[in-house]
């Protein structure tokens, strides 16, 4: 009985953290978690670094979802971002700029 424990539990936060990815919303609109961080000078390092397809992918994404906001509606439901599509294809390349900034600040600190 205890053998099943961990597996019930893993599916029981699967169920909701798709819960919660729905419930946040910017699925509904097309977008993606990475689509929904917030732009600083790390995260702006990491969108030059992205290659074309990618960040032109992201640009369509973050004008659809803005026109889709002026005009108060949502995506048909079909074309909802689904949670087991969604990919960190921004953090990675946010990690390494982070990574190299606080290097670059060890570094001038000697």
């Amino acid at each position: 009985m205890a053998s099943r424990a961990p597996a019930a539990t893993g599916r029981l936060m699967l169920g909701v953290r798709k819960w919660y990815y729905n419930l946040c919303g910017f699925n509904k609109l097309g977008l993606m978690r990475d689509d929904t961080i917030y732009e600083d000078s790390d995260v702006k390092e990491a969108l030059r670094r992205l290659p074309e397809n990618v960040y032109n992918d992201r640009t369509f994404r973050m004008k659809r979802a803005f026109d889709l906001s002026m005009k108060q509606q949502i995506l048909p439901k079909d074309q909802w971002t689904k949670y087991e599509e969604d990919v960190n294809y921004l953090t990675p390349y946010l990690e390494e700029v982070i990574r190299e900034r606080k290097e670059r600040e060890e570094w001038m600190k000697k």
